[in-house]
């Protein structure tokens, strides 16, 4: 009985060292990113190997900017789109959250409710899924990078490795392969139609948008007016 509770005991000693190293690994890098580019994404990993087999040939467009050489107008566009409260919360919005859970009781169409912060988290450390663990890992991360990073860094990474399309990674890529640009170009009307595709980027083409597209662009310029244009972004905490 005393050498069963002695295997028990080193067990949790283990398990708690673990436990220990993955949350200190987990600060580490979240710390390091802080300040270093980053340099490829877990969703970018993943598209490399989802592609492995597949019959054509994958390549991937990437390059880091600083936010100071991306147009303002693009920080406007995605946080128009997919997270209007992201200067006020701590990475979660919970009448967003709210609203989508409502929404999903009474429709087949599904609607998500993630923040700029959690795509960033997912987007950078994680994958692709709709499992439980992958959402908890993504809260984890989340709440990580709220605590350490300014609202204007959490920007900065989620714009350098966002997908924009198949293989087409961050907004100096997105700005060159589909108007031949870089980002610090692009115009307002650019911005809207580059973040009216990221609900789904691999389906909707910025190279070819659909009229649904062309709608959301429109309503999006129009949430950017509202929302007052490139000032919103020069008035994050940095």
């Amino acid at each position: 009985m005393a050498k069963k509770r002695g295997w028990t005991k080193r067990i949790l000693v283990a398990l708690g060292w673990a436990v220990g190293l993955f949350l200190a690994l987990n600060i580490l890098l979240v710390l390091v990113f802080r300040f270093v580019p980053v340099p490829v994404s877990g969703l970018m990993v993943q598209r490399r190997i989802e592609s492995w087999s597949g019959e054509n040939r994958y390549t991937s467009h990437h390059r880091w900017v600083p936010l100071e050489e991306i147009s303002p107008s693009l920080g406007v566009a995605v946080i128009a789109a997919e997270d209007q409260a992201f200067a006020d919360h701590f990475g979660f919005d919970w009448q967003a959250i709210e609203k989508a859970v409502q929404h999903n009781e009474h429709s087949r169409r599904k609607r998500g409710a993630s923040t700029v912060s959690q795509q960033t988290a997912k987007n950078l450390f994680l994958w692709n899924s709709r499992s439980w663990t992958r959402k908890g890992l993504e809260a984890w991360f989340t709440l990580l990078i709220e605590a350490g990073w300014s609202k204007k860094r959490i920007l900065e990474v989620y714009l350098n490795i966002v997908e924009f399309g198949d293989g087409v990674y961050g907004a100096e890529a997105a700005a060159r392969t589909y108007f031949g640009k870089p980002a610090k170009r692009l115009t307002p009307s650019e911005a809207a139609l580059l973040a009216a595709v990221l609900p789904n980027p691999r389906k909707f083409r910025v190279n070819a948008p659909s009229e649904y597209i062309r709608g959301r662009q429109a309503w999006i310029l129009n949430q950017m007016r509202q929302l007052g244009g490139a000032q919103l972004v020069k008035d994050l905490e940095g």
